[in-house]
């Protein structure tokens, strides 16, 4: 199976283990999806991620991270631009995830920053996904 939006399969695959409680996900590897898990291991969301060698294109294993209560802090993701439908902004139009109690992940011409790091930065892009 070719997946064509592998963003859209990663948020698929971690929604899923986070609704069965599994303590990690593992998806095929890539520069973005490994840069994405950078940024929510940076915001809080997961635990930790790495990437295992599979003589192949590599597998990203991605910690997930609950509260004592046995909760998920990744309450949800959705992907804004698709490959068909792509969401861009202007450093004014940077949009605030649940009245800034969530992140977007924005990629811009300097790499992939949050939407307070686009912010911080005055930079545009194009909005990846929410989470919150």
């Amino acid at each position: 199976m070719v997946v064509t939006d592998t963003i859209a399969d990663m948020i698929a695959r971690t929604k899923n283990s986070l609704e069965r409680e599994k303590p990690h996900v593992d998806m095929p590897s890539s520069k973005l999806k490994v840069e994405i898990a950078r940024i929510l291991k940076e915001e809080g969301y997961i635990a930790n991620y790495k990437t295992i060698e599979d003589n192949k294109q590599g597998i990203l294993r991605i910690f997930l991270k609950y509260t004592k209560s046995g909760e998920s802090v990744i309450r949800d993701m959705e992907r804004v631009s698709s490959p068909g439908r792509r969401q861009y902004v202007n450093k004014e139009e940077i949009p605030r995830v649940m009245e800034g109690l969530g992140r977007a992940v924005i990629s811009t011409s300097k790499g992939l920053m949050t939407d307070k790091g686009c912010r911080k930065n005055r930079l545009g892009g194009e909005v990846l996904l929410h989470v919150w």
